[in-house]
């Protein structure tokens, strides 16, 4: 079994989903540090007229200090979601596959969310299933284990029963291989190589979140992953 391991990204970029498609299990570190700098674990972006847009679900930080990304709650105020149905409604209207997708966005954006995590679960499991990725996805909080950096990837893929896991090449620097060999764990790059797909809006954009090739490819999405990419 193919085990991987990914931060539980906001409404994540397209290489997220190709990593879930090759494993057959996707853990989502929920129960490491959520960082008090950048993030995609709360903001990611999409297309507009003027080129890109952020979308950012506020939480609380003042007087947190350190949170583990499960502990992390949404900020209510400002009315975000209101502004998030706009931005997404405003600039993907023309995109063929937004009507079969609009109902999502009302009723994510409808739910009072109060913790983050709850929120991106379950915004990745529809896009997920909207892809046709039917993989098994788990949280880390979920086999009470807790490490840093190769060791707690190395446990991870023990404790699920995996005995490959599978990682990107950009990494490979930073995997203890005789970690994992020392543990009869299999280690498998992948390269990722973002797709160029029809878009909205002039100049194509790498890199934004999946939801901008789902609502301008619909069903084809998959398969427009899979031709650009391979398992090395």
């Amino acid at each position: 079994m193919i085990v991987a391991c990914h931060q539980p990204n906001f409404l994540p970029w397209i290489g997220f989903f190709y990593k879930a498609w090759l494993a057959d299990l996707l853990v989502l570190l929920d129960d490491v540090q959520f960082a008090r700098g950048f993030t995609w674990v709360n903001r990611n972006r999409l297309k507009c007229d003027q080129g890109e847009f952020w979308l950012t679900v506020p939480v609380k930080k003042k007087g947190r200090g350190l949170q583990k990304i499960r502990d992390v709650e949404v900020l209510d105020e400002g009315n975000w979601p209101r502004r998030f149905f706009q931005g997404i409604s405003q600039n993907y209207t023309h995109a063929p596959y937004f009507a079969e997708h609009r109902s999502f966005f009302e009723d994510l954006l409808q739910t009072h969310w109060s913790k983050l995590i709850d929120l991106n679960v379950a915004a990745i499991d529809y896009l997920a299933g909207s892809l046709g990725i039917g993989k098994k996805i788990i949280l880390q909080s979920s086999l009470h284990i807790q490490s840093q950096g190769s060791e707690l990837l190395a446990k991870i893929t023990r404790e699920t029963g995996a005995d490959v896991y599978l990682a990107p090449l950009v990494s490979k620097k930073y995997v203890d291989d005789n970690l994992f060999e020392q543990q009869g764990i299999t280690i498998k790059f992948f390269k990722f190589i973002p797709p160029v797909y029809p878009q909205l809006w002039g100049e194509f954009i790498y890199n934004l979140s999946v939801l901008d090739l789902l609502l301008n490819c619909g069903g084809k999405s998959l398969e427009v992953i899979k031709k650009f990419n391979h398992l090395m």
